[in-house]
């Protein structure tokens, strides 16, 4: 399964990306929101994991140009964001599930389980 996690916080991201693949998973990085839709473009991702507060293209306006352009795999946004407006803002926008930072790993990886097993599809016999 690959994910592509898109965060700004290069620690947050390096602690993401050592959690994930310590689990089996292929994980790409992007610091900001045009490099992940860059990314997107290009490769086949099975999550992505989106904050919020980013450079050039924020989440919520990634988000929308992901679902826009018809891009259907889960999003996990994950943000320091937590009022209820921010919430109903980045399911708006098209993310499946909402985490508010800070965040215990464990939680985070369950919900990337929940949205992994959601998005697959069964083989056909």
């Amino acid at each position: 399964m690959r994910i592509l996690v898109v965060e700004d916080d290069l620690r947050l991201a390096a602690m993401l990306q050592e959690a994930l693949t310590a689990r089996q998973y292929v994980v790409e990085l992007a610091a900001d929101g045009e490099v992940a839709w860059d990314w997107v473009q290009v490769e086949e991702f099975d999550l992505i994991v989106l904050d919020v507060t980013l450079p050039k293209l924020d989440g919520i306006g990634f988000a929308q140009r992901l679902r826009s352009h018809h891009y259907s795999l889960p999003v996990l946004m994950l943000t320091a964001r937590d009022t209820l407006l921010d919430k109903i803002a980045g399911l708006d926008a098209g993310a499946d599930d909402y985490l508010v930072k800070p965040f215990e790993m464990p939680e985070l990886m369950a919900r990337v389980r929940a949205l992994l097993r959601r998005g697959s599809t069964p083989e056909s016999a």
